[in-house]
This record gives C-alpha cells, structure tokens and sequence, in this order.
C-alpha cells in the first residue's frame, strides 16, 4: 500500500518529478505507527479514539509504565503491526540528557513485509 511520505515532526517531501513523494513497505509501517503514538486522543476529528497521545507526557514527571502502557494501548490497531510475535515496548528516562528526555523503543514484525522493525524516538521532540 502506498501513502504520501510523511514523518512525524517535518514538512511533506517532494518526490523525484516534483510531486508529493509517496511511501509505501516497512518505512510506511513506521511512520504510521509514529503519527498513531505521538497524536493525542480527540485530536482526529474523525476518529476520537486515534492515538496514543504520548506527546501529553511532555513537562510532566516522566512515567515509564504509563507512557508504555499508552504505546501498548494503540499499537495493535496499525495494521502494519503483527500479534505474533508480541512487539516489545522500551521507555528510558535519560538522566544524562536533557531534563526529563523520554526515549521510546518500539520493536516489533511488520506484517506488510513480515520483516522486524526498530523504532527509536525521541517523546519530547
């Protein structure tokens, strides 16, 4: 399946002949998987119960078990994300960097293209 190439945080992209670049395979599994843990519940007007909303935890006491619990919540609903074998969620609170900088580790097996994927980001940019 092919969707315009969109990553969370940055402007669209064009594509080689000047038009929007399109995405599709493991790099569009990802970045639905992104869109869907970053945005915030009731912010899709559509779709009130999209996201995760892990962008909520920012300035607030970081929570590991909250923020992996939230990921746990949506992450099944992207179609990208096989059940089997169970994706694995990693939150670290970095004492070294920024105060209060909150890494996600998302591992997990595209059922697209029935490859494992690692997405590491960054809750507070």
């Amino acid at each position: 399946m092919a969707d315009i190439f969109h990553q969370w945080g940055e402007d669209l992209v064009l594509g080689p002949t000047g038009d929007l670049a399109i995405v599709s395979g493991a790099i569009w599994g990802q970045q639905r998987v992104l869109r869907r843990l970053m945005t915030n519940p009731q912010d899709y007007l559509w779709h009130t119960d999209y996201g995760a909303g892990l962008a909520q935890f920012i300035g607030q006491p970081a929570k590991s078990l909250q923020i992996r619990a939230a990921a746990r919540s949506q992450i099944f609903k992207e179609s990208a994300v096989a059940r089997s074998p169970e994706p694995t969620i990693n939150v670290l609170v970095s004492p070294s960097g920024p105060a209060g900088a909150v890494y996600v580790q998302l591992q997990y097996v595209n059922s697209e293209v029935n490859q494992t994927q690692v997405l590491t980001f960054n809750v507070n940019a």
